[in-house]
């Protein structure tokens, strides 16, 4: 018994030791993990959005009639160029609910307009615009057409908006340059100014309330911070400089006086503006969680070994001969042989760990087979887009001169079918997401249905009514498409003449459901049992079978391959009038949300 005792306190006591430190550094390195990985989707979501306000005025050159009177100036055709700039400014104010004010200088004739709060101001001469320090850079500079204004106090512009005092708030300035594409004549220049509710929205998600979150430009000046007095100011700490030396890094750590942590960093290219988003922790909040589950951990170690003390010293030899025969297993499984051959006797402790195990080796097994297909899967799905790319680079600034040709020419259906073609070959030849939001997939199945229209014309009628809450789910990549093409290659192959497909999904019992329906040709019941079987048998359909349910079994393999049992793939038929697909996918197992490992394979 003392033998005993020793055997079990000894590794017991090491194992809480070794626990104690190993989930210490695991964590920390699951903190850097998490916070790098974070900063980069922050930054990420932050750099679209900011490119997208720095080039709203880029949709100026796309509209002719502006365009005009920007090269003729106001005085011709007055009222109706007075018209146009009016429209325009509404139009960009419009299209943002953070823009605060905007300024429109055109150079020939020196008029100078605003909008503010959607009131925009009369005809104002500005002779001495480039006293403006932004826009004497963007008229000194030939590669600078987009200039960022760091956080400061709004003003007008010209004295032509009525700003009162109250209504004064901290604003982001873009000033771009419109130029006499293609030559580098300048036109007259556009300045947005916009607060800063999105960036804190996006930026709020960055950080907790013990960690701190700033974003300077390269002269330092702070465009955001979790300190919302530092913000527009020129930032003091010591380390901006250390980081501008080391931008390809994102992480260092750091010990002063006024600051001891980690540092994480991410850099922001904007146009022509680099930025830095920097998120300090100091380590007092990096460690603590560690420490907390490092107690936590080995307080239960503590209790659990107690138990095992008791239990050994009183059932210490009705045990030992199940825990061989389970240890046997155990090494069996250790040396790469999976299977668990004992039979179970009895409900006691030991009895119910033997059956746990022996479930644990069979769904080791299932997850085993279920992974190398996955894989197989995958590479054999790479290995085909490898095969079919072409160039795509090429193909889309193919795609992209032919639109716009046909743009000049004012063929703008030719132009859509592009778009909606390019859109679908970008998307499907987009290897680096397997599990996509629902959204997106929408949106795919949007442009294939463009081009389908674009052939069937009238003939073809199409039905959406998509829920809002179904399209921030995450679902397997083409999953949606390859169904509604189905309908397309069987339901409407003999004839397309009053063709109607319904696409519908909604949020049911935390499912995504989607019911894809069509008034095809359809199929009678025993056709339609036979499809049922070849979709329902697990083995793979041999290449070159030519099956109606061909599309819809490897969708069908796939939903299997990611969620088992719990998707499911329902089909129903009435013979010359519908055919309907329903899919259920489980919300709760959302692979691709949150660390989920199979995203990115």
């Amino acid at each position: 018994m003392t033998f005993l005792l020793l055997a079990t306190i000894l590794p017991f006591g090491t194992g809480i030791i070794l626990t104690y430190s190993q989930t210490i550094n695991n964590i920390n390195k699951e903190s850097f993990t998490y916070n790098t990985e974070l900063m980069e989707k922050g930054k990420e979501e932050l750099t679209t959005y900011l490119e997208d306000i720095a080039l709203m005025s880029t949709v100026l050159y796309r509209y002719t009639p502006f365009m005009n009177v920007l090269t003729q100036g106001i005085e011709e055709n007055n009222k109706e160029n007075m018209e146009e700039v009016r429209r325009v400014l509404a139009y960009v104010y419009n299209s943002r609910s953070e823009i605060e004010q905007m300024h429109l200088y055109i150079n020939k004739g020196s008029d100078s307009f605003t909008n503010y709060h959607s009131r925009i101001s009369g005809r104002g001469k500005n002779q001495n615009i480039y006293f403006h320090p932004y826009y004497r850079k963007l008229e000194q500079g030939e590669t600078n057409y987009s200039l960022i204004e760091p956080p400061h106090m709004i003003y007008s512009y010209n004295g032509l908006s009525i700003i009162p005092n109250s209504e004064k708030s901290t604003v982001l300035s873009f000033h771009n340059k419109i130029r006499n594409v293609p030559s580098n004549d300048i036109l007259g220049f556009m300045s947005i100014d916009i607060n800063l509710s999105k960036i804190d929205g996006i930026v709020n998600r960055l950080y907790k309330d013990s960690e701190n979150l700033s974003i300077v430009n390269e002269n330092g000046t702070i465009i955001y911070s979790s300190n919302n007095a530092l913000i527009g100011k020129t930032s003091k700490d010591e380390w901006i400089h250390a980081i501008q030396n080391n931008p390809h890094k994102n992480n260092m750590e750091w010990d002063s006086k006024d600051f001891s942590g980690v540092i994480f960093y991410e850099k922001i290219a904007v146009q022509d503006n680099s930025w830095y988003m920097i998120k300090s922790i100091p380590y007092s909040s990096l460690y603590k969680s560690a420490k907390e589950t490092a107690y936590m951990n080995t307080i239960i170690a503590l209790l659990a070994l107690i138990v095992v003390l008791i239990i050994t010293m009183v059932i210490s030899f009705k045990i030992t001969a199940p825990i061989k025969v389970l240890i046997e297993n155990m090494k069996k499984v250790e040396q790469g042989i999976f299977e668990a051959d004992f039979e179970i006797r009895g409900n006691d402790e030991i009895s119910m760990l033997g059956r746990r195990f022996k479930s644990m080796v069979l769904q080791i097994n299932r997850l085993i087979d279920q992974e190398y297909k996955l894989q197989l899967e995958n590479k054999s799905a790479q290995l085909k887009v490898l095969q079919s790319q072409v160039n795509p680079h090429f193909l889309y600034n193919s795609f992209q001169s032919i639109g716009t040709l046909a743009l000049k020419m004012k063929a703008v259906p030719v132009y859509s079918l592009l778009t909606s073609l390019s859109d679908m070959m970008r998307y499907s030849m987009n290897m680096r997401e397997e599990m996509v939001l629902f959204s997106k997939e929408i949106k795919h199945t949007k442009s294939y249905l463009n081009l389908q229209k674009q052939r069937f014309e009238e003939e073809l009628n199409i039905t959406m009514n998509i829920a809002p809450d179904t399209e921030e789910v995450y679902v397997p990549k083409m999953i949606l498409q390859p169904i509604i093409e189905n309908c397309f290659k069987h339901g409407f192959s003999e004839k397309i003449g009053d063709a109607t497909i319904s696409i519908s999904s909604y949020m049911k019992e935390n499912q995504l459901i989607f019911i894809v329906q069509d008034n095809g040709r359809s199929v009678n019941k025993e056709k339609l049992e036979l499809i049922r079987k070849g979709l329902y048998r697990r083995e793979t359909m041999k290449e070159g079978t030519e099956q109606e349910s061909i599309g819809l079994k490897n969708i069908y393999d796939r939903l299997q391959l990611y969620y088992g049992e719990k998707a499911t793939l329902v089909m129903e038929s009435v013979e010359n009038k519908e055919f309907t697909v329903m899919v259920r996918i489980p919300v709760s197992l959302q692979e691709g949300v949150e660390g989920y490992e199979g995203t990115n394979r």
